[in-house]
């Protein structure tokens, strides 16, 4: 189903939501015309006429050619073109993960200019962490040579239970966080806007907005790595819950009684079945059985195991990793069956480990997923990985920017909409 464009208003008290139905029309469309974005966003001609001026004086938006529009009679009329200025802003990603840090500059359509990342030893306290990323944000600006007053703010994704109202990454296990003012030390060191949020929830924006789920209603995007988490878009927003919380699939019970021990504190949660860690363990366990095997070959060729070590050794036809991950897939299945059945997502993305061996796990994970899920709703849910791999967080980071700054800000004077960039 496609959802609805974003309607405006005509009264001239609500002029900062009809800019942002005019943004987000010409984010979805890349060339229309006044006419064809007054019947979009259903606003008066007039006021798609001033507004569309005020965006071209800015160099937000541009006329390109023209493009017929056929009448009745069969004869053709051309009407100007207005497009987004994709170059016009730019907005930095971050993407805190456990162990790793990420960092991208993209434009308006979330196209990333430049990159760069950085692996953190987890015993490094937050603000050395936050320290190091601040570092890294400068280089990419720097590397990218866009102007540093054309960028309209940074979005981070974090791991964990993270507020975006305060700003704070409340608790994040994996990293041993509480109560982290990441907003905060970021915007201080930087000199510029903030926004925060999970690391999976950004992700999920990240491909509603710029990715494969734009014409999605209902998008579940489900990411594991060190941790499992999930983030969902409902009709265009991120559906956060009460408490900021929505999301943690990781910490749903797949084992009743017993099981491994969880770093939430909490047995038989699913991240302790298919997250990475849990993977390679059970693939170093498997290996100890059988010294001679593919696994514990692949396994040995470098002092730290890895899970591509893992995949690399299944592919190779090792049947005991071939039966663990589709052990181990089943897990996620069930997980995403109950899934199914809660919010019936039109679309679930998966990310991190399930996109690097989506030929190994994938097959498993949908086979469950369906064969669990409640009547025919598993049957009516398309699985596919990201379309974004591994720059899935750095975009879902600067996806988080561009919403809170741009697209959906909700002021338009003094914005950075109205900020004059210097060539």
């Amino acid at each position: 189903m496609n959802r609805q464009p974003m309607t405006g208003s005509n009264s001239s008290m609500v002029k900062s939501h009809n800019m942002r139905a005019i943004l987000l029309a010409l984010l979805r469309h890349e060339h229309v015309s006044r006419v064809d974005l007054a019947r979009l966003t259903r606003l008066s001609t007039t006021t798609i006429t001033n507004l569309i001026a005020e965006l071209r004086e800015q160099g937000i938006v541009a006329e390109e050619g023209t493009e017929m529009l056929q009448r009745r009679s069969g004869a053709g009329r051309p009407r100007t073109a207005l497009r987004l200025v994709p170059e016009a802003r730019y907005a930095v990603g971050i993407h805190i993960g456990v162990g790793k840090i990420r960092v991208g500059v993209t434009d308006l359509r979330a196209h990333l200019l430049t990159s760069a990342s950085f692996d953190h030893p987890l015993d490094k306290s937050a603000e050395i962490v936050v320290n190091d990323t601040v570092k890294l944000v400068n280089q990419v600006i720097d590397e990218s040579q866009v102007p540093r007053q054309a960028v309209i703010g940074v979005g981070a994704g974090a791991s964990g239970l993270v507020n975006p109202e305060t700003g704070l990454n409340v608790m994040a296990p994996n990293l041993g966080w509480r109560d982290i003012p990441m907003r905060d030390w970021l915007s201080e060191r930087l000199g510029l806007p903030v926004c925060v949020d999970n690391n999976v929830r950004a992700m999920a924006l990240g491909e509603a907005l710029f990715g494969i789920a734009q014409n999605v209603r209902v998008l579940a995007f489900v990411y594991a790595r060190i941790g499992v988490g999930a983030g969902f878009v409902v009709d265009g927003q991120l559906f956060r819950g009460s408490g900021a919380g929505a999301g943690e699939i990781g910490h749903t019970k797949i084992i009743p009684d017993g099981g491994e021990m969880c770093r939430c504190g909490n047995r038989g949660c699913l991240e302790p079945l298919i997250s990475e860690p849990a993977i390679i363990k059970l693939a170093q366990e498997l290996a100890c059985r059988d010294r001679q095997s593919l696994l514990a070959r692949y396994l040995q060729q470098t002092s730290e195991p890895s899970i591509e070590q893992v995949f690399m050794a299944a592919r190779a036809g090792d049947e005991s990793a071939l039966a663990m991950l589709a052990r181990q897939a089943r897990y996620m299945g069930i997980a995403l069956a109950n899934l199914v059945n809660i919010l019936n997502p039109e679309l679930i993305l998966l990310g991190g480990i399930f996109c690097q061996g989506q030929d190994l796990l994938l097959p498993a994970i949908e086979a469950t997923m369906r064969q669990q899920s409640f009547a025919n709703l598993g049957a009516q849910v398309q699985l596919r990985p990201t379309s974004f791999g591994q720059q899935a967080g750095t975009i879902g980071g600067a996806a988080l920017a561009l919403t809170s700054f741009f697209y959906q800000q909700q002021l338009v004077t003094d914005s950075p909409l109205e900020t004059e960039v210097m060539t």
